[in-house]
């Protein structure tokens, strides 16, 4: 096998599909809403890439502070062959992990971006040859079917993008990756904790305004892939801490009455002045929360590292 090997599991036409029902389904619905992974094209995930490194926004500096520590540890808690990576575009964070799994025999990054996989897995055969990269073209939040490789293996879930599900999402997420593993195998999981609800606002409304037009990019994303006439100027970002539930949500307002349409689905969109198009969950975690779901899914809840301020977590669990 080459070292570099990519397999296909979406349709070519999966995208557009899954972004037809998406927004159908939460355009019609009440309250109205939009998935987050809409977001990410070109654009949206050059605005992200700016979002990182702005002051307010710390859970890229946090995690990446506690790779930097811990990598070593981390590895010689697992001792992996395989590491299987979610979500994990350039695999930039995982650099220092890779570096330390002084076993490892395989990668397995999962993604939908082909150009993003297929950068990175050379990238990182050119830094480390022998590793062979298995790269998926996937959605992991649908049902996977890793490749054959050695085990013990490490799935990482990094960047705390497990709070972009909702409670009973996670749950069947959860479940879903412990299906894919063997007994013994590990999840890493990048979890954003509680905090200052200040401290959590800033991070998703930020003062140079970077954070709102990434919100408004979506509705940038739905006009050109499927001809409607959202105005982005015709909506504020808003960035609300909901204390009970434990999470950040980031909504569009709108700032009149208006009707939007959506060609392409033959709808249209009636919105009152002052309504609300929700965007994101980012819901955040605490130890016994993150150590319960965890098990609920069929782990042994393990190792728990956070950054020397607290605003961050990467826990090791390990299948049963």
């Amino acid at each position: 096998m080459s070292p570099l090997h990519v397999t296909r599991t979406l349709p070519e036409d999966a995208t557009q599909a899954a972004l037809r029902a998406d927004v159908l389904h939460g355009l019609t619905a009440t309250p109205k809403s939009l998935p987050p992974k809409w977001f990410y094209d070109a654009r949206g995930s050059e605005l992200f890439e700016r979002i990182t490194e702005l002051p307010e926004y710390y859970p890229t500096r946090a995690e990446r502070e506690i790779l930097l520590a811990r990598a070593g540890e981390i590895a010689a808690a697992c001792r992996a062959r395989t590491l299987v990576e979610l979500g994990s575009g350039s695999a930039r964070k995982t650099r220092h992990l890779i570096d330390s799994l002084t076993s490892l025999e395989a990668y397995v990054p999962v993604d939908v971006s082909e150009s993003a996989l297929t950068r990175a897995g050379r990238a990182l055969i050119g830094e480390r040859p022998g590793l062979r990269v298995h790269a998926l073209i996937a959605d992991f939040t649908a049902p996977l079917a890793l490749p054959g490789t050695p085990g013990p293996r490490l799935l990482a879930f990094l960047g705390g993008t497990i709070g972009n599900l909702l409670p009973a999402e996670r749950a069947r997420f959860l479940a879903s990756v412990r299906s894919l593993l063997a007994p013994g195998d590990g999840l890493l999981l990048g979890t954003d904790l509680v905090k200052d609800e200040r401290v959590l606002v800033r991070a998703y409304d930020d003062a140079a305004g970077v954070t709102a037009a990434f919100n408004k990019n979506v509705l940038a994303v739905v006009d050109r892939e499927l001809g409607a006439d959202f105005d982005p100027d015709a909506f504020d970002h808003v960035a609300r801490w909901d204390a009970e539930r434990e999470w950040i949500e980031m909504r569009l307002r709108a700032r009149t009455a208006q009707s939007v349409k959506v060609p392409a689905l033959d709808l249209a969109v009636d919105f009152a002045a002052g309504e609300e198009l929700r965007t994101e969950v980012s819901a955040k975690f605490r130890k016994e929360g993150v150590s319960a779901e965890v098990a609920a899914a069929g782990f042994a809840f393990g190792h728990w590292w956070t950054d020397a301020q607290g605003r961050f977590a990467l826990s090791l669990s390990v299948a049963r």
